[in-house]
């Protein structure tokens, strides 16, 4: 009786011990065909374009010194009323015009330590602002605001202080071939790389878009902007 019963018990000892070795080797086998399906390669690629700005945003800035407020706000209202029409004969319309609030100061009052007066009691600045998708036609009014100063009106601040803003607003549109171009030459590189190693370029493991970025060609040219997007992309590799 014994003698059956370790006889039993060698032959399921025997099937345990093959069902582990198979076991082990479906396992070793899976484990290298895993890691060989794991190998990638992340490239990126870049896609990167010009635009002329859509919008166009230009501040006139102007100052007024009086002793009299009186005086001081005809005079303001003289001014805006001078620069307003400037634009307006010049194309552009009422609702590309702002005009902000003007901001007086008292120098009398706020004048410390001297007994010296100064020349005007009253100082006032003021600015007028233009919003306009007509980017050429405003980039022509800046060469021409001398016809202001023959009007007796002078502008304060230069190109440095008030610089035309020039913005871009069509990023929406462009966005998608942008990414199509940074996808098509990553996959470029990808497939250089995977030809180097003798390797064949697989499925997209993953892919990330880079942030866009607009900024000025040159500093002589703000009105023409810079459009750049870097797409990150993985592959997959293989034999």
């Amino acid at each position: 009786m014994n003698g059956k019963t370790d006889s039993a018990a060698f032959i399921l000892g025997i099937f345990i011990m093959l069902g582990l070795g198979i076991l082990g080797w479906q396992l070793a086998s899976a484990a290298l065909k895993y890691k060989s399906f794991e190998r990638t390669v992340a490239v990126k690629g870049l896609s990167e374009r010009e635009y002329p700005a859509d919008v166009v945003i230009w501040t006139l800035k102007f100052s007024v010194a009086e002793n009299d407020i009186t005086k001081l706000y005809i005079e303001m209202e003289r001014n805006v009323s001078k620069i307003k029409a400037f634009l307006l004969n010049n194309g552009l319309n009422e609702s590309e015009i702002s005009v902000s609030v003007p901001a007086i100061s008292d120098v009398y009052a706020n004048q410390y330590g001297t007994d010296r007066r100064p020349e005007y009691r009253y100082t006032s600045r003021q600015a007028v602002t233009v919003y306009s998708s007509k980017v050429e036609s405003v980039r022509s009014l800046m060469t021409q605001t001398g016809e202001l100063g023959k009007e007796g009106l002078v502008l304060t601040g230069n190109e440095y202080e008030a610089p035309a803003e020039y913005i871009f607003t069509r990023l929406n549109e462009v966005k998608p071939q942008m990414i199509e171009e940074a996808t098509k030459a990553a996959r470029e590189v990808a497939q250089k790389f995977a030809g180097d190693s003798g390797s064949r370029l697989g499925k997209i493991k993953s892919a990330s878009q880079g942030q866009f970025t607009i900024s000025a060609r040159d500093t002589n040219n703000p009105h023409i902007k810079s459009l750049r997007v870097v797409s990150t992309v993985e592959y997959y590799l293989s034999d």
